[in-house]
């Protein structure tokens, strides 16, 4: 294992506007940790959630590029970025992205089912994770028939299933209540501490970043550390 789980280097993002170039991202460099934590706060529209999802390999950096384990998460096939992020990275976002045909065991499984995992044994470690986020009793629950807060709590377990290294969480708390936030924030720590996962959450929400081991602040395109 490489000591950096994510390596993002020179990483610039524009955009076209009629016949103009917006720079939302001017030369980002970072380098993440085995098992560290760590916010990225910044004014609404600042490119966070651009950066998190280059990182992730959701959208493509218009120059420099993004090391996962080492590996290079651009300038490849899309199918290798998918085995990449399969592999190694885990997403939780302000909306919960489960899909509402599928159970909440299901929905938690659906990633070791991309691995070809037995279901059996898939479904059984969703079955466990579950228990452990406070969902034992709604497994075949769609998401339909959950609360906001259960289902931020599925997402959460569904972005841990695969033991990633790497979990990229865009304003995971959001779209909750302060208590059911709260809950899902202490439950997102307690399993980063005990999976030894790396943790990068983009959130406007100061008393979030002060719980993390670092803070870094996006502004003018540019990532610095907070003073």
């Amino acid at each position: 294992m490489t000591e950096a789980v994510l390596e993002c280097r020179n990483v610039v993002r524009e955009f076209s506007e009629g016949n103009s170039k917006l720079q939302v991202l001017r030369g980002v460099n970072l380098v993440v940790r085995p098992s560290e934590r760590l916010a990225i706060i910044g004014a609404s529209g600042s490119g966070k959630t651009t950066l998190l999802q280059i990182m992730g390999g959701l959208d493509e950096p218009t120059e420099g590029g993004v090391l996962v384990n080492g590996a290079p998460m651009h300038g490849t096939t899309e199918r290798a970025k998918g085995e990449l992020r399969n592999k190694y990275i885990g997403f939780i976002y302000q909306f919960h992205h489960l899909l509402p045909e599928f159970t909440a065991q299901e929905n938690v499984a659906m990633p070791l089912l991309i691995r070809r995992e037995p279901k059996p044994d898939a479904l059984g470690k969703a079955r466990d994770l579950l228990g452990r986020v406070g969902l034992g009793e709604r497994l075949t629950h769609k998401p339909g028939e959950l609360s906001g807060g259960e289902r931020q709590r599925a997402a959460v377990a569904r972005a841990l299933i695969t033991r990633p290294q790497l979990v990229l969480a865009d304003e995971p708390t959001g779209n909750l209540d302060a208590g059911n936030g709260e809950h899902v924030l202490k439950l997102m720590l307690e399993l980063n501490e005990e999976l030894h996962t790396s943790l990068i959450i983009v959130t406007h929400d100061h008393s979030i970043a002060e719980r993390m081991d670092r803070i870094l602040v996006l502004e003018d395109g540019v990532l610095k550390e907070s003073a």
